[in-house]
Parts: structure tokens; C-alpha cells; sequence
């Protein structure tokens, strides 16, 4: 009968130690009822009941993130899912009126064109060859 009391008595102590550790560390934001320096007295001074209130009633439950109905429903019946599509829909319109004004504005590029002081008979050569300034000449140097 001894031996059944001492093995109690270990397990009263070690259930308490696990529950004033476990109100220690846990997260301050899910405690429910009383602080956490209470808890913590409450489960030291009334060892078993204290351990058991505070996985009862102290120890709140994990908020669950994401869950934003409490059933499933249909990909259009969810109104965020709606929106998005709608503002995708928009988003590929102006993406497609952007890229035809560039396809616009690259079909007036004036390579095609004579420029209007071609037609004055002015030579406007680019000076890209081996004589331009700052190219090395026939010399091997640098024109200045």
C-alpha cells in the first residue's frame, strides 16, 4: 500500500512540474481565464486540481488561420476568389491597350521614313565609321 502512495505522490509532482513548465512557456496571447503569474501559483498551491483547471480551462485552443468559411463552397461562390478574377481580367486588358500602343507607336519608328531634311538634300550621316572621334584611326590612336 506504501509503494501504491509513493507512486501516486511521483505522479501528483511530476503532473504539476509538467503543468507550471507548460503554463510558462506557453504563449501569452492564448491564456485564457487568469494571468500567467496566477496560473502558475494556482497550479503550485493546489497541485492536482491546479494542473487539471489549467489544461481545462487556461490552456486556450490554437487559432486556425485561413479557414475563412466553416464549410467548403464552390470557387464561385467565394467572393474574395470573384474579385480576384476581376481584378486579373482588368489588369490583362490594360497589359493588352499598353501593348498595342506599342505596337502602334513601333510601326511609326523613322528608320521607314525619309527625315524632312533628307528631302532638303542635307547629308546627316552618322559618324560611326574608323574616323570618328574618340575611335582609333588608321594610326592605331585615338582622334580626339
Amino acid at each position: 500500500m506504501v509503494r501504491l502512495w509513493v507512486i501516486l505522490g511521483v505522479a501528483a509532482v511530476v503532473f504539476t512540474i509538467y503543468a507550471a513548465v507548460d503554463c510558462a512557456l506557453f504563449d501569452r496571447s492564448r491564456i485564457r481565464g487568469l494571468p500567467r503569474g496566477w496560473w502558475i501559483v494556482v497550479i503550485l498551491l493546489v497541485p492536482i486540481i491546479g494542473g487539471l483547471l489549467w489544461f481545462l480551462v487556461g490552456r486556450g485552443r490554437a487559432i486556425r488561420v485561413g479557414r475563412v468559411f466553416p464549410h467548403a463552397s464552390a470557387p464561385d461562390d467565394d467572393p474574395e476568389f470573384l474579385r480576384r478574377l476581376r481584378a486579373d481580367a482588368e489588369h490583362e486588358e490594360r497589359i493588352r491597350r499598353l501593348e498595342q500602343e506599342l505596337a502602334e507607336l513601333d510601326d511609326d519608328t523613322p528608320s521607314d521614313r525619309p527625315r524632312p531634311d533628307d528631302a532638303l538634300g542635307s547629308d546627316h550621316r552618322r559618324n560611326d565609321g574608323p574616323e570618328a572621334p574618340g575611335e582609333p584611326g588608321t594610326s592605331g590612336r585615338p582622334d580626339a
